[in-house]
């Protein structure tokens, strides 16, 4: 199905709809830990009620596929190169735009954008889950909703006691309209991508339920995602998201305290 927008502003369109409604920082925002009814989770229209400007979207909406472009190419990148994509007479707003970008970098994808030249204002684009996403990111906006499918499930998995059912893991993306009954506006096999494409590259493992009849699956982390991040990453990642101390998700924190002791220790 091909959009009815012009194609700039309809990506456009895209990463906003991303960001301030399904975008990861968002979802994990309605995630729980089982038996935790004191989250303090904040509701969409929360998340939504403070928007900034449209032409403030827009600049946002331009960097972030290039910043994450610059991750996986582990290329620096300085405020002259952002404010070229953007408009150069954009150049007094740039430090409000510029936190919303770090912002969403951080609590989206998991990614620091940190100044390592103060003169020449010069940017690193660092791990903060340690998520490489070699191989599964393109130079445009699709590789937005491409990590929003992997942090979010690799969260689901590690919350519902590191095996996630099929149907969890379908039903949750289902309600936040992230597998719609028709086309994916951004992916067009978002299911497809997350049964093949993430178990392809190692982030996932999907297999049968033992003894299960009907055949029934599951979803665990795979051997790559155990070997990019930890449990204790994607538990202080979630905590940050939410504005809680990861020690608050105690059955989550004891466990991801076991598996860095384990690590220690091997």
């Amino acid at each position: 199905m091909q959009p009815t927008l012009s194609h700039e502003r309809w990506r456009t369109n895209t990463i906003l709809h991303f960001c301030s409604l399904r975008g990861p920082s968002c979802l994990l925002q309605e995630l729980r830990e089982p038996g935790d009814e004191g989250l303090g989770l904040r509701q969409r229209h929360q998340i939504t009620e403070h928007r900034s400007p449209r032409s403030q979207d827009d600049k946002v909406a331009k960097l972030l596929p290039i910043l994450l472009l610059k991750y996986q190419k582990k290329e620096l990148i300085t405020r002259a190169e952002m404010l070229q994509i953007v408009d150069h007479d954009y150049h007094e707003h740039f430090p409000l735009m510029f936190k919303a970008v770090c912002e969403c970098m951080c609590l989206g994808f998991g990614i620091d954008v940190r100044e390592i030249d103060s003169s020449g204002h010069t940017y690193v684009l660092l791990p903060i889950l340690g998520l490489t996403y070699n191989r599964i990111l393109s130079d445009d906006y699709k590789s937005i909703s491409k990590i929003d499918l992997l942090i979010v499930t690799l969260t689901i998995i590690f919350l519902k006691g590191n095996c996630a059912s099929e149907e969890d893991i379908r039903e949750f993306l289902r309600t936040r309209e992230m597998l719609p009954q028709k086309d994916h506006f951004v992916i067009e096999e978002p299911w497809k991508f997350i049964t093949e494409d993430l178990v392809q590259e190692g982030y996932l493992e999907y297999r049968q339920v033992p003894n299960s009849d009907p055949a029934c699956y599951e979803f665990l982390w795979g051997p790559r995602a155990k070997a990019e991040t930890s449990k204790m990453k994607v538990l202080e990642h979630l905590a940050k998201v939410n504005k809680r101390d990861p020690k608050s998700y105690t059955r989550l924190y004891e466990e991801a305290l076991r598996e860095e002791s384990e690590a220690a220790q091997s």
